[in-house]
């Protein structure tokens, strides 16, 4: 099973990058020698280590449909279809992604190589792929839910789910990290490395 992590988060200590730790824990727990598992391949793509340029670029002479050929972003779409399991880390900000993930959205998973439109409706091109999606942030679970439109749900259903027929597995979620308590953070963190840790797709 090849695992491609797509983790957006700035600050090595801080909390999401505590979640990945716990997630690259349970995935490595699966590939030691004495593991009877089926072998895990884990890449981790770190956009801000990694100097992502988030934004999209395009005109007359490059256009936007073309962007399935740009060489900038190929080992990207290299790497995305390659992989069985896409695991994306983020916080949420202003109700959605950072602006990094969005913009490697925008620029990778483009036209011709995520989806492609069959009459008026989209078809999704990386059918049999599934998702994993752990997001973080600092607004009480149920204000969350009733009053915000975002919150990884346009990530999961519209951009993977509609456009590029990606499969969702699982969306964990740490809601108002502000007022939790280390008890919860660290019972979060034992929640996804126990899924990493045996999840199959």
């Amino acid at each position: 099973m090849n695992v491609t992590i797509l983790y957006a988060y700035p600050h090595d200590g801080g909390y999401n990058h505590a979640v990945l730790e716990a997630v690259q824990a349970g995935f490595s727990s699966r590939t030691d020698s004495t593991s009877a598992d089926t072998p895990v391949h884990i890449t981790t793509l770190d956009l801000y280590k990694e100097g992502f340029d988030p934004i999209l670029r395009f005109d007359a002479e490059h256009r936007r449909r073309d962007l399935i050929h740009d060489p900038s972003t190929e080992k990207y779409r290299a790497l995305i279809a390659d992989s069985d399991l896409l695991v994306f880390i983020f916080p949420i900000w202003w109700s959605g992604m950072p602006a990094i993930l969005k913009g490697f959205i925008d620029r990778v998973f483009v036209k011709g190589f995520a989806y492609r439109y069959k009459g008026i409706l989209p078809e999704g091109l990386l059918k049999g792929k599934k998702a994993w999606i752990i997001t973080s942030d600092d607004t009480p679970g149920w204000f969350a839910r009733f009053f915000e439109p975002d919150y990884g749900k346009v990530l999961r259903h519209q951009i993977l789910g509609i456009m590029c027929g990606i499969k969702t597995v699982r969306h964990d979620s740490m809601h108002y990290m502000r007022a939790s308590t280390p008890r919860r953070r660290e019972a979060f963190l034992q929640r996804v490395q126990r899924f990493a840790s045996r999840v199959r797709v």
